[in-house]
């Protein structure tokens, strides 16, 4: 059965019905904390919906304009220094939590993604654009660019380093 084929599951079951089974019981016992606690819960989880909305509509996107060879093309196994720098420039230009890119980058990888440039795209979102201008307000231009530029190196460094380690996985098996 190929990847893409593959049918649904609902793979945070366990945590679901492990949350689920606890908060019953904080009903049971103080139902007013438990009320408190999912108030919170559904404020964090209207707060984050419109997110994952979002990336689900980008995915699904991502998903009809680009076939799998073109995804393969500029970020798998054949796409060279192209590849790496379309990851370091994805990393830096996201934004919102990290967590919301995950089932996105999960597509990616199912469409021939490298995992060194999954790495590389991670370690790149320390660089925030928004906040750029009130570091250079703080700490000075070079400062800045310079920090930029180790945190840029940092992320390739990385990345090299996951592609050396699957490279000898590779070769174990």
């Amino acid at each position: 059965m190929k990847k893409q084929d593959k049918p649904f599951t609902f793979r945070g079951k366990y945590l679901f019905l492990a949350v689920f089974c606890l908060y019953i019981l904080l009903f049971l016992f103080n139902s007013q904390s438990a009320f408190l606690a999912l108030q919170k819960s559904i404020s964090v989880l209207t707060r984050i919906l419109p997110i994952i909305a979002m990336v689900i509509c980008f995915t699904a996107l991502l998903n009809f304009f680009l076939q799998p060879k073109q995804m393969a093309r500029h970020l798998g196994h054949e796409s060279g220094i192209k590849g790496w720098f379309w990851s370091l420039l994805a990393g830096v230009v996201s934004h919102g939590p990290m967590y919301v890119w995950y089932p996105l980058l999960e597509n990616l990888r199912e469409h021939g993604m490298k995992d060194e440039l999954v790495v590389v795209f991670f370690a790149s979102r320390a660089i925030k654009i928004p906040l750029i201008p009130v570091m250079i307000d703080y700490f000075g231009l070079t400062f800045t660019l310079l920090l930029s530029f180790y945190m840029l190196f940092g992320a390739l460094l990385q990345g090299i380093c996951m592609q050396c380690l699957q490279s000898k996985k590779v070769q174990q098996l």
